[in-house]
């Protein structure tokens, strides 16, 4: 890497672009642009659920987690560069069935909250959803490499699942929705 961050403050996107991997210069609001903020926004919640007290399997998983957002970043940054495999998506299919295989099945809609943990990680949830309607708008236009969307649905998925364990873990009970009459309905 270098000096590569030697200089943080480059003045270089004062007129509203920013540099991708490949030298070229896009608007700051390009599709990519956007894309890559939602994944690092993903990547900075996701260490704010690292904050908590988790365990150490969830623990693990985050952390190798946020190692593999920076590789979808600099994927996205650098177009037609290739981070993401197939094999990071099914490192999350195993998780998740790990996880799903200790938790009782839903009978509804849960509500986000519970314990901090658990509402850090609903937030990171949302963030992922997030991050991966922007690469799907992204893909619309420019295509992406398929594996970071379903890695990000995947991810999304294990936060909601991990968010489900870690109640469990610090005794908050799971608030279901409690569904609305149909609208018109009298």
């Amino acid at each position: 890497m270098g000096h590569r961050l030697s200089k943080i403050a480059t003045r270089t996107g004062d007129t509203g672009t920013t540099g991708l991997t490949d030298g070229s210069r896009v608007p700051k609001h390009h599709l990519r642009v956007c894309a890559m903020g939602d994944v690092d926004e993903l990547n900075s919640q996701i260490g704010v659920v690292l904050t908590h007290a988790l365990p150490d399997a969830v623990r693990d998983k985050l952390a190798s987690t946020q190692q593999l957002l920076f590789n979808l970043g600099g994927e996205l940054s650098w177009p037609g560069g290739t981070l993401v495999k197939d094999d990071d998506v099914l490192g999350f299919d195993q998780a998740l069935a790990d996880l799903n295989d200790t938790l009782p099945p839903l009978k509804e809609f849960i509500m986000p909250g519970g314990s901090p943990a658990t509402a850090a990680c609903h937030v990171a949830r949302t963030v992922a959803r997030r991050a991966e309607r922007a690469v799907w708008a992204l893909h619309e236009v420019e295509p992406v490499n398929p594996p970071i969307m379903k890695l990000l649905n995947r991810l999304s998925d294990y936060l909601f699942v991990v968010a489900r364990v870690l109640g469990r873990v610090d005794g908050a009970a799971e608030s279901s929705w409690k569904r609305a009459g149909k609208p018109g309905a009298a």
